[in-house]
């Protein structure tokens, strides 16, 4: 629809190739998010002296809580995605532009919210997750000063998201390519320039999404495509949003029950002492990146998906799912095989301590062969979601992630006190939810007489 050279016509054509372009440059941006947040671990553990390890588990402590709300958030967002997809499918220039501008607004004032609440609830969060006395105060602090960037981060996303809608991923890659360049410049100043500890990466954080969120609000703004931003049309269409809200919920409870099931599995990893947290921090944000290349897939499966459904064109959606999740597989097995082939050596960037590479080598190698469950049912719940079936997968996740990993905590990691058993729970409880998603694509049969009078 847009007329953007980086946007793609979803409706014409083979698709395997554009589902390439379109998961590439959203999967490096992914990457590049990540190496950009990891360089707040690296920076701190590698630059604060004898405080580097007690600043690692401050920033490790305060990753499952700070992902449970971005999750969420950026969860809402798919709302975004979907229904711009699925109006552009249908050609509705005017239901775009309300979504944009919907959007925009409504990215601001929950990020405003959000943020207040972060600034209140930073103690209370820290303490409910058993973290150490002598870790608290620097968790604390960091959580307060990422906090203040939350509007920001908000914006990008759903500024993100509009972008992506239209098949345009490489924009919002060059935006976060851009800010990320200076954020790893400010973490080095704050830290080594300024003997900062995690309040400078955290600052460097808020700074470098403020950028990029200008960025994307400039490119929307010059466009001349239907997602062209005007701050006069700035309004919140009750309409629109409550179809955004519809679906982007409970797509955003499904991502965010990941982050609130990694904050009890967090609390049991505390418990194990500060060289664990440590090192299950610096493991966390190398295997991270082999998430965001299959979670590529899943998102282009659902814009793919929403373009064509809102075209009428169901065969097109079933061999968009198909090819989404055989390229995933792919690109899954090479991005896992590279990380697992040079994980001690990158874990070592974070910290050169033998023990912490060691322990942190465990997670890597069992939670990255469990991806393949994690990219099944991403393509599976990416697929529903691109035909308004965003319910069913939020309620199967909630269930079976948060149901496995609530009861391995607190009834087999009692008898078995070891990094080892908590990390089980990450295979069990994937491939459980791949088999129970797997069926519910099978009964609901989206694209079909049976799937719309199930939907």
């Amino acid at each position: 629809m847009a007329d953007s050279k980086h946007s793609i016509n979803m409706l014409e054509g083979s698709l395997w190739d554009k589902i390439l372009r379109f998961a590439v440059p959203l999967a490096v941006t992914g990457i590049l998010q990540q190496l950009f947040n990891a360089a707040d671990i690296a920076v701190v553990g590698r630059f604060t002296g004898d405080r580097g390890a007690m600043a690692m588990a401050a920033v490790g402590a305060n990753t499952p809580v700070i992902g449970l709300i971005i999750n969420l958030l950026i969860g809402i967002s798919l709302g975004t995605n979907v229904v711009i997809a699925n109006s552009a499918g249908r050609r509705d220039s005017a239901a775009i532009s309300k979504a944009v501008h919907t959007s925009v607004a409504f990215a601001l004032a929950m990020g405003i919210v959000t943020a207040v609440l972060g600034e209140l609830l930073a103690e209370p969060v820290m303490s409910l997750q058993n973290v150490p006395a002598e870790v608290l105060p620097m968790s604390v602090l960091y959580f307060r000063v990422y906090m203040t960037g939350i509007p920001v981060i908000m914006l990008y996303n759903f500024e993100a998201a509009v972008f992506r809608a239209v098949g345009n991923t490489r924009i919002p890659l060059a935006a976060l390519f851009a800010s990320g360049l200076i954020n790893v410049a400010l973490n080095l100043l704050f830290v080594v320039g300024f003997n900062m500890t995690v309040e400078g990466v955290a600052s460097a954080t808020v700074i470098s999404n403020l950028i990029s969120s200008v960025i994307l609000m400039v490119c929307l703004i010059r466009t001349d495509s239907e997602i062209k931003f005007s701050f006069a049309k700035l309004r919140i269409d009750g309409k629109i949003l409550l179809r955004i809200l519809r679906i982007g919920i409970p797509a955003g409870l499904q991502s965010a029950v990941f982050a609130f099931a990694n904050m009890l599995i967090q609390t049991a990893i505390n418990s194990l002492g500060m060289v664990v947290m440590a090192a299950s921090s610096a493991a966390f944000n190398v295997e991270v990146f082999a998430y965001y290349v299959l979670n590529s897939f899943s998102q282009a499966c659902t814009t793919f998906v929403g373009h064509n459904n809102g075209a009428g064109k169901l065969a097109r959606c079933k061999k968009a799912m198909l090819l989404s999740f055989a390229e995933g597989v792919a690109a899954l097995g090479l991005t896992v095989a590279s990380i697992l082939l040079f994980g001690r050596a990158i874990l070592g960037i974070f910290n050169a301590s033998p023990e912490v590479i060691e322990i942190g080598y465990i997670r890597l190698v069992i939670i990255l062969m469990s991806y393949i469950f994690t990219l099944t049912y991403e393509i599976a719940s990416g697929y529903m979601r691109g035909f308004g079936m965003s319910l069913i997968p939020a309620v199967i996740t909630i269930v079976c992630i948060c149901g496995v990993r609530i009861s391995w905590i607190y009834a087999v990691f009692p008898h078995y006190r070891t990094f080892d058993n908590i990390m089980l729970v990450y295979p069990v409880s994937l491939s459980t939810t791949a088999a129970a998603m797997l069926l519910a694509l099978i009964i609901l049969r989206p694209g079909t007489s049976a799937g719309k009078r199930n939907h």
